[in-house]
């Protein structure tokens, strides 16, 4: 075990969100929610404006809409993360080698194995821990200042505790665990706390009394593996006190995303086990797009009542993380699998993954759009100073009517850069500013105005 708190953990804090609200002024202070906008689709992101609404990550779209009506609903633009993301992880690998990044927002960095681990090693506890605050405090002062963003660093002697850290530090915040009181800071909290503790086995140790970390904690080992597992159950046990040798892997190159939940209670019935892949896919997709990732192939994997472990997957024509596609998917791979006695496990994943594209995004979100134009009434936050509509092409000349997705950034000959704020009815409402702007007007347009353009997402200056 480390004696220093040299693993440090960097969550981008809100991260989707929070570079909407720096490239678009008019939505800086206000609630703004990322993902997907059709009636299945999902919260990736929001901000922290929209969380005081009960507004969470995962959250299906229409729940968030109805506990926050008067946000901002947009369609992430993973160019401009991505973009912003190489700034900030450039910027982590100055201080080691070893970074494991795990998304484009969120990172492990080893710094005993950096230009600092020499005098980590030669200073004394005390002064290490102080030396590692300033490390993580200069690091947080150099993304804002940089991009204008904030995150929060957790520091630690493991991963799990570094982790958990970077939680209580959130937003913006630095918070370190010294080696030694790990089971202090673990022990009142709940056993979702730990990683590998989801709803199920959450509702398995419930049921037996054990309701908090320390609970588990207290509790032989050989009886958590006899109610877990034994795999499951040791390592539950290991986390609970705090126990966690994992290393900090450079380069981290993962060649799929998934997900998978242990029932407490076998699943026979077909419509019940349907509904949980269904939340499966839907978790794996959130996970895929955290990541900047599309991929090709999905697979389902069933572990039975007499532990078989049966796998089915699918290749498609192409890589997506359409949400629709891959619960689809995974729904006809269920249906090859003979569940008659029930299951233990059921798991999504996606394999064979390729990087995001901008070309993915539209395209997969068009049907979206499609569906959400027939209940709109021509866009949101429309003021008494909107412009009235441009005039129309010719009717002979019409081009093929053009889909405008929320968020979406896009220029006029006119006007300049701006926006999409929201389209419905033929015509798209579009916000005219750009990130060191005042917040800019709002004008409205047919959708096939010749004048109007799709864009490339500007660059975020940092803040004077």
């Amino acid at each position: 075990m480390r004696t220093l708190p040299s693993i440090i953990h960097l969550d981008m804090d809100a991260f989707f969100a929070s570079v909407e609200q720096a490239a678009k002024p008019s939505l800086r202070g206000k609630p703004v929610i990322v993902g997907g906008l059709g009636g299945r689709g999902v919260v990736s992101t929001c901000s922290y404006e929209a969380r005081v609404f009960g507004v969470h990550s995962a959250m299906a779209m229409a729940t968030a809409r109805r506990l926050c009506p008067n946000a901002a609903y947009l369609v992430p633009r993973f160019v401009a993360y991505r973009s912003l993301s190489e700034q900030v992880m450039a910027m982590v690998r100055e201080l080691s080698p070893l970074v494991e990044q795990l998304s484009v927002d969120e990172a492990y960095v080893d710094l005993e194995a950096g230009p600092f681990g020499p005098a980590l090693e030669a200073a004394a506890p005390g002064e290490g821990a102080e030396l590692i605050q300033a490390i993580a405090q200069d690091l947080r002062a150099d993304i804002q200042k940089h991009t204008g963003l904030t995150a929060s660093v957790g520091a630690a002697g493991s991963k799990l505790m570094a982790k958990i850290a970077s939680e209580q530090a959130k937003p913006d915040g630095l918070v370190l665990v010294t080696p030694g009181q790990e089971r202090t800071v673990l022990g009142p909290m709940s056993v979702r706390a730990l990683p590998g503790v989801g709803p199920a086995t959450e509702q398995a140790l419930r049921r037996v009394g054990l309701n908090t970390v320390s609970d588990i904690a207290e509790l032989p080992e050989k009886e958590l593996v006899q109610l877990l597992g034994r795999a499951h159950g040791v390592g539950v046990s290991l986390m609970a006190r705090g126990v966690d040798d994992r290393p900090v892997v450079p380069d981290r190159d993962a060649k799929s995303i998934s997900v998978e939940d242990t029932f407490a209670v076998d699943l026979a019935d077909r419509g019940v086990v349907q509904h949980e892949l269904d939340v499966l896919a839907v978790r794996c997709v959130h996970r895929l797009r955290a990541a900047g990732r599309s991929g090709r192939t999905v697979v389902v994997k069933v572990r039975r009542f007499d532990f078989s472990t049966l796998t089915r997957s699918e290749t498609l024509r192409g890589p997506t993380d359409d949400e629709r596609v891959i619960v689809d998917t995974a729904r006809r791979l269920l249906a090859q699998v003979e569940i008659t006695g029930g299951i233990r496990l059921l798991g999504v994943g996606v394999s064979q993954l390729a990087e995001f594209t901008q070309e993915d995004l539209f395209a997969q979100a068009a049907a979206e759009a499609a569906e959400a134009e027939d209940e709109s009434d021509g866009g949101e936050g429309e003021s008494p100073e909107d412009e009235p509509v441009t005039a129309a092409m010719p009717f002979e000349a019409a081009p093929e009517r053009r889909i405008w997705l929320p968020g979406q950034d896009v220029t006029h000959e006119g006007y300049g850069p701006g926006w999409v704020q929201g389209s419905g009815v033929g015509r798209v409402t579009v916000r005219f500013e750009t990130p060191d702007s005042p917040p800019g007007r709002v004008r409205t347009f047919l959708v096939d105005d010749p004048q109007l353009e799709p864009s490339d997402p500007l660059p975020l200056r940092p803040p004077r």
